[in-house]
């Protein structure tokens, strides 16, 4: 089963054939694994940074019906939406549409009065479903519409990995992050001359988002 948190965020050590578990708010790519099969998959996904993106009017309709359907602070509307776009998304990329399961609150842990982990959604390959978790882990307030969207596509990412580029084990790579990257500003309809690359800085094994340089 994959848990991840679709604000990519670090994750822990889990067993090569499993997704990772998220922890910070750190965006850190999966180091690379040891087998060769596995290392040719994740440096196959590294070097993916683009990919073909969907007519955008429609998207970022869909993406806009989001937002509006959060108001309410109601899962179903949520995932009546959340449907319509990954629907929309499946059917540009000719995949299975994935099922959907909009929840509360985020599972979390608190040690010590700090909130240690939270997860925001997961996509588990074996059923294709996608979950995500539309209130915060401590106020229980409904997320911000940016922060679910990234969600739904972070796991929508992972379904495409699995059912359409087979990419089975789905790293958490700077492709991975760029594949992303590029669907959130599609359906946010960012004006390119405002969209800053990502920036990346080595960090042991893995490689971390650089927001110093992102944000200067």
């Amino acid at each position: 089963m994959c848990r991840d948190d679709s604000s990519a965020l670090r994750a822990i050590a889990t067993p090569e054939n499993d997704f990772p578990v998220i922890h910070t708010h750190d965006v850190i790519t999966d180091p690379q694994p040891r087998s060769e099969a596995r290392r040719r998959e994740y440096d196959r996904s590294d070097a993916l940074a683009t990919m073909p993106l969907p007519p955008a009017e429609p998207i970022q309709a869909l993406a806009r019906a989001l937002a509006d359907a959060m108001t309410a602070g109601e899962t179903g509307p949520v995932g009546d939406a959340g449907v319509a776009l990954l629907e929309a998304l499946a059917a540009f990329y000719r995949v299975p549409v994935p099922p959907l399961r909009v929840l509360g609150v985020r599972p979390h842990k608190v040690t010590r009065g700090v909130c240690t982990y939270q997860l925001f959604g997961d996509y588990t390959p074996s059923t294709q479903r996608i979950r995500v978790w539309m209130r915060t882990a401590i106020r229980e307030k409904v997320s911000s519409p940016r922060a679910l969207l990234n969600t739904l596509l972070h796991e929508f990412v992972h379904h495409l990995d699995c059912a359409r580029l087979a990419m089975p084990q789905s790293y958490h790579t700077r492709g991975f992050f760029w594949r992303i990257d590029h669907l959130y500003h599609l359906a946010l309809a960012t004006p390119l001359a405002t969209r800053r690359p990502l920036r990346w800085v080595k960090r042991g094994s893995v490689w971390a988002i650089d927001w110093n340089r992102l944000r200067a």
